[in-house]
């Protein structure tokens, strides 16, 4: 067994001895440590409401039934709207609303966000529908394509937050998100001004500025509608600033102002629709029209409550429409959920919101209800009127309720005028402001472009292209900077403090803006290099590393080959050298610079590291070492990860093998099979002996141990003693260090 062991280790080049580094099998012990416990967890998890249910008290009582009766006098208005805007029966508007308010609750990990119709998923509904349209005409009603969204869409994001994938969403920058809502916003009022306006003539689903082209030119066609539009949305601004600076004038009336500032919508709803009674009650055609566009029947309750109808001819031809509209599912509703979590002082649960979601579109679909998500306006409202716990949606959905059963005969005379103004008003404040967009431009100018071009798309094109513009550009961004990383050259800085303590820091050695300008930055001794990593040594940059440490090894130190003693036929053709006529000038320049001793690399940047990356670093060994003409130390400091420890040891870093009895390649793509090739003349120049006395004294056994294993020399817990230990080998002035033999080239 043992000798079958050896060829098994050989035939995979699993060296005899090896050093201690972290397995396979410690990491999945330590992952999952008790599976019971583990799955128990897990299934309570998805239940947030069991811990906090038993607490429930009367204070908590008073709180959510004052923010849950007022996010339904929001809701009902705003939640007819909607419907109407991705073009589908007010009543379904309040379908979403009852169930997204209701189901929400028991698995919620935030008590501010209200789940429920919104602006930007309703008119990605209103698309999907024309796009659905356009391609199969009169096949499907409008109804079920809505329908089989919230279902699909909702199924997929339960599967992700089911399965803990909820870091996807953290790919996406908040300027991103930002970027494309706000380029949603400005569509969405672009689109309501002509009904605003009872403008027709031209479609107002197309993209933003033809709609905005189109509603100036039919300015003259105004229409009656006007009346109700202009005079509800100033009415809603009106009221809403009365009342802000109400309250600033007489603070111990701003709770009752705020109130009375809320009830805004309802109120102004109820008002155009009495108006719109009184005018219109005796004008109705012969055709059956009236003077100006009213929702007319809306029919009560629950209509044909069941499961929902879904064809797979339907799903098919929806296939390219569900990543757009699942991206708005998770985006809006994370964004709103940690944005208030930040402001109130909670932590959410990615993951379980978006079960949350998920649950509520997919059982949805039993009341017919069109994609729910969190809003950001009625979730506004929530947290101010003073919301205790998620259990607050149950008193919303009791208004949705009473108003889909008893308001339902007097929603026949509400003006589409007036929910139009409702939307624009609830829509504008999703818009950033001046200082929010600059905020970005001061914090990450490239994340400034990234907003405006969503934004810009949105307009030019389409809420969908606006959304994959956004997500495409933060990918972008994400690549580049991994693929072009900040390193830096580092030296040292000796502060002192009171003239008497002092200790040495270690700085960029070029001015980065960071330090002050004046202060002056000491390089390490002659000889050692010390190198900072700022990101984690990857595929995508470990080239440039490579490249930017050999340049500086070519351009700094000392070649240890002197050419003047090599033919031309014999130098390699890649680095031929100095010519004749100007060698003695260029060694001469060459022999005043130091004799490269060690490289140190500060890994306290680097969370990870991959194959090609070790190679690279291999690589850049070989290609230093053949410059110098001699064995290269190499000193790791700060090594956040056992597995980066692993890493570098199968490389043979850290542990004090000579260079020559290393492979040029760690993990070749195509195996080397001999052929001509540059080695050592000398293979025993820097063996562990060496190491060991450069690297300083072992520490005692007895009563002590080291912090970093001693069997990895060259790894060092803090870049200090890495510059020490680099440093401890260098020539020191009157000392001579034996020169290896040159390079011979075979």
């Amino acid at each position: 067994m043992l000798s079958a062991k050896r060829v098994g280790n050989r035939i995979i080049g699993n060296p005899e001895q090896t050093v201690t580094t972290i397995s396979t099998e410690t990491y999945l012990k330590g992952l999952v440590r008790d599976p019971r416990h583990e799955a128990v967890n897990y299934l309570t998890s998805l239940f947030p409401i069991l811990g906090w249910i038993s607490r429930y008290n009367w204070g908590w009582l008073t709180g959510d039934l004052i923010a849950g009766l007022t996010v339904g006098m929001v809701l009902v208005p705003q939640g007819m709207s909607y419907a109407i805007l991705a073009t589908l029966p007010p009543q379904y508007g309040l379908y979403s609303s009852f169930v997204g308010v209701l189901i929400y609750c028991f698995f919620a990990t935030s008590k501010d966000v209200s789940i429920g119709p919104v602006a930007v998923m309703s008119q990605t509904i209103a698309q999907i529908i024309i796009y659905v349209d356009s391609r199969y005409p009169d096949k499907w009603e409008a109804t079920q394509i809505a329908t089989t969204v919230a279902f699909v869409c909702g199924f997929i994001v339960l599967g992700i937050g089911l399965l803990r994938l909820g870091w996807l969403v953290e790919l996406i920058p908040a300027p991103a998100v930002s970027g494309y809502m706000t380029g949603s916003a400005i569509n969405i009022v672009a689109g309501q001004v002509p009904s605003l306006m009872g403008i027709s003539g031209f479609n107002t689903r197309a993209a933003t500025y033809e709609v905005i082209i189109n509603t100036l030119k039919g300015l003259p066609r105004t229409a009656l509608d006007a009346a109700w539009g202009l005079t509800g949305l100033f009415s809603l601004y009106a009221i809403s600033i009365i009342c802000k600076q109400l309250s600033k004038r007489y603070p111990r009336r701003a709770r009752l102002l705020f109130f009375v500032s809320v009830t805004r919508n309802a109120f102004v709803v109820i008002v155009l629709t009495i108006a719109a009674w009184l005018y219109c009650r005796h004008r109705k055609t012969s055709s059956g029209k009236y003077p100006i566009a009213i929702l007319e029947t809306v029919p009560p309750g629950f209509q044909d409550v069941g499961s929902p109808v879904i064809d797979s001819e339907l799903v098919k031809a929806l296939a390219p429409q569900f990543p757009v509209a699942t991206i708005i599912l998770l985006l809006e509703h994370i964004a709103i959920a940690k944005s208030f979590g930040r402001v109130n002082g909670y932590k959410i649960n990615p993951n379980q919101e978006l079960i949350a979601i998920g649950v509520t579109n997919t059982l949805g679909t039993l009341f017919h209800a069109y994609p729910a998500t969190g809003s950001f306006s009625r979730s506004a409202l929530k947290s101010q009127s003073g919301v205790r716990t998620p259990l607050a949606g149950i008193f919303t959905a009791m208004v949705v309720i009473v108003a889909l059963y008893g308001l339902t005969p007097a929603f026949y005379w509400i003006p589409n005028a007036g929910l139009s103004a409702v939307i624009i008003h609830a829509v504008a404040g999703l818009v950033a402001s001046p200082s929010q967009v600059y905020t970005y431009w001061r914090v990450s100018p490239l994340e400034f472009i990234i907003w405006w071009a969503a934004v810009l798309v949105t307009v030019f094109s389409s809420i969908e292209n606006g959304i994959y513009t956004s997500i495409a550009t933060s990918f972008a961004l994400l690549l580049i900077r991994m693929a072009h990383p900040r390193g830096y050259f580092i030296g040292k800085v000796t502060l002192t403090r009171n003239s008497t303590e002092s200790r040495e820091v270690f700085v960029p050695l070029r001015k980065d803006g960071v330090t002050n300008q004046y202060v002056k930055v000491d390089p390490p001794t002659p000889g050692v290099i010390v190198y900072r990593f700022e990101e984690s040594y990857l595929y995508p940059n470990c080239s440039l590393v490579n490249s930017a440490i050999v340049d500086y090894v070519k351009e700094n130190m000392r070649r240890g080959i002197d050419f003047s003693t090599i033919q031309l036929a014999d130098r390699p053709w890649n680095d031929p050298g100095p010519t004749r006529g100007n060698s003695q000038a260029a060694e001469a320049a060459n022999n005043e610079r130091p004799a490269l001793h060690a490289i140190v690399l500060d890994f306290s940047g680097v969370s990870h590291i991959d194959t090609t990356a070790v190679q690279a670093l291999v690589d850049t060994r070989n290609e230093v070492q053949r410059w110098a003409n001699r064995p290269i130390e190499f000193h790791f400091a700060t090594i956040l990860s056992p597995w980066i420890r692993r890493a570098l040891v199968a490389a043979g870093f850290g542990i004090g093998t000579p260079a020559v009895q290393l492979s040029d390649e760690i993990a070749p793509v195509v195996p080397h099979h001999g052929g001509r090739r540059e080695k050592w003349d000398d293979a025993s120049s820097l063996g562990i002996e060496d190491i060991e006395a450069h690297s300083g004294p072992l520490p005692p056994t007895s009563g002590t141990v080291p912090i970093v294993p001693i069997e990895t020399p060259f790894f060092h817990f803090d870049l200090a003693s890495a510059v020490r230990a680099a440093e401890a080998g260098v020539e020191k002035p009157g000392e001579r260090v034996d020169t290896p033999p040159p390079m011979k080239y075979t």
